[in-house]
């Protein structure tokens, strides 16, 4: 284009010359004219072969207005999900019974085992343990922000067995987190639920595992957590019976470090907390503390150790599912003591053929109260299970296993519980 315009002008620039030396003005500018015309023609012809650049779509919005309204963030995401559950128990018991509404027939509960009656063996069929969940998230200015809501069916009062199984739901976890932040009801910072081992029914080796869910207010720094959590102190009177104060001035107050790689998991808790009961006549309190350690060792290709070990003054129901209690009233004194204990487990879980696994594992938690508490009061509790399960479809688990446990009280009598499980559960 250039080329025929540079020769073009040239061309002019000549032309008039030896215009003005042979021809008269009025011939010159029909010249003129005449090239005006050509180029004009020329361009058009050119414009005609040569798509137009499209602008980018980045060049575009560069060039927006200042303060122009950004695209608006997507809307919320909402996931259901959650798992069909049905076990199936043969439990047999050495000394004595659980009541027919008792949340003990459906999962083991160390301080649950009875001791001093008839031995029973009872069949139970349960849906209880299926779960459902709502979770929700979605983008507030330049946060992700989470809800989530998580229920299931078990220790429910409303429902029995004579006609329609009708029981009510059970609040589990319920929160919204976003960033660092974390506050609403969940699992305890104290534990670490990558340690809970495979079974087939509910829950196994809680006697030697801290297991709590309540509401905390939590903040994560990399592999530091700090909460502050819902306090409540379970004590044992001077025969052995339980307490539940629930006159806590103060939340538990929990720190934990997390480091993982290849080799698995482990996590380091520390918590401190306030033992009180204020009751008519009665106003005291104690401070309990302890340490855990727990996590998920990676052994071997697909092997695995799971473990939880603790120890301090005034756990309580933070660890075996409260089979021990978190202080004793001294009938001397008046005063609250925090009642010492320590325990852990250990579980090993072994994948073959495929989708099968084995998991194998001994749990036990032991109390130290203080000399004037006798009585019913749990002194030791422990227990063992194997457990074969098999994926025999997509997210669909078929399961046997088998546990024993063992609660001895501080009178010196013992109860065990023997307990077959078959479990199906679909997983949606």
């Amino acid at each position: 284009m250039k080329s025929i315009l540079t020769a073009l002008l040239a061309s002019a620039a000549i032309t008039p010359s030896l215009a003005f030396a042979q021809q008269d003005t009025e011939d010159l500018k029909a010249r003129i004219t005449a090239l005006e015309a050509m180029v004009e023609d020329m361009k058009a012809a050119l414009a005609a072969q040569t798509p137009a650049p499209t602008r980018p779509a980045v060049e575009t919005l560069a060039s927006a207005p200042r303060g122009a309204t950004p695209p608006p963030a997507p809307g919320p995401q909402v996931r259901v999900g959650g798992f069909v559950d049905l076990d199936a128990h043969v439990s047999m018991l050495s000394d004595g019974a659980f009541a027919s509404s008792s949340i003990a027939r459906d999962f083991y509960i160390p301080g649950a085992t009875p001791i001093g009656g008839d031995d029973q063996t009872v069949t139970d069929l349960t849906a209880e343990a299926s779960r459902l969940f709502v979770e929700g998230q979605q983008t507030v200015g330049e946060r992700e922000v989470k809800g989530y809501v998580e229920m299931d069916f078990l220790g429910s009062f409303q429902g029995n067995e004579r006609v329609s199984n009708s029981y009510s739901p059970r609040l589990r976890r319920a929160f919204v987190s976003s960033g660092p932040w974390l506050v609403g009801q969940e699992w305890t910072t104290f534990q670490n639920t990558s340690a809970i081992p495979e079974s087939a029914s509910f829950l196994v080796l809680s006697d030697g595992m801290a297991f709590v869910r309540q509401p905390q207010i939590r903040y994560t720094a990399g592999k530091l957590q700090i909460a502050l959590e819902n306090g409540d102190t379970t004590i044992t009177d001077i025969g052995g019976g339980r307490i539940e104060a629930d006159s806590n001035a103060l939340p538990d107050i929990i720190v934990r470090y997390n480091e993982k790689g290849a080799f698995g998991n482990i996590s380091i808790a520390a918590i401190g907390r306030q033992l009180r009961a204020d009751l008519p006549g009665f106003e005291e309190d104690d401070i309990g503390y302890g340490l855990s350690v727990s996590g998920r060792l990676n052994a071997g290709a697909k092997d695995d150790i799971r473990f939880n070990l603790f120890g301090g003054e005034g756990l309580g129901r933070y660890v075996g599912l409260n089979a021990v209690n978190g202080a004793a009233i001294d009938p001397v004194t008046g005063e609250i003591e925090a009642i010492s204990s320590y325990g852990g487990l250990f579980a090993w879980r072994h994948p073959f053929a495929g989708s099968g696994r084995i998991n194998l594992g001994v749990s036990g938690l032991w109390a130290d109260h203080p000399p004037y508490i006798a009585g019913s009061a749990t002194k030791s509790v422990q227990s063992a299970y194997g457990a074969l399960l098999w994926d025999v479809a997509d997210k669909t688990t078929v399961g046997t296993e088998l546990l024993f446990g063992m609660r001895e009280n501080e009178a010196g009598d013992d109860g065990t519980i023997t307990r077959l499980t078959f479990s199906t559960k679909y997983a949606f």
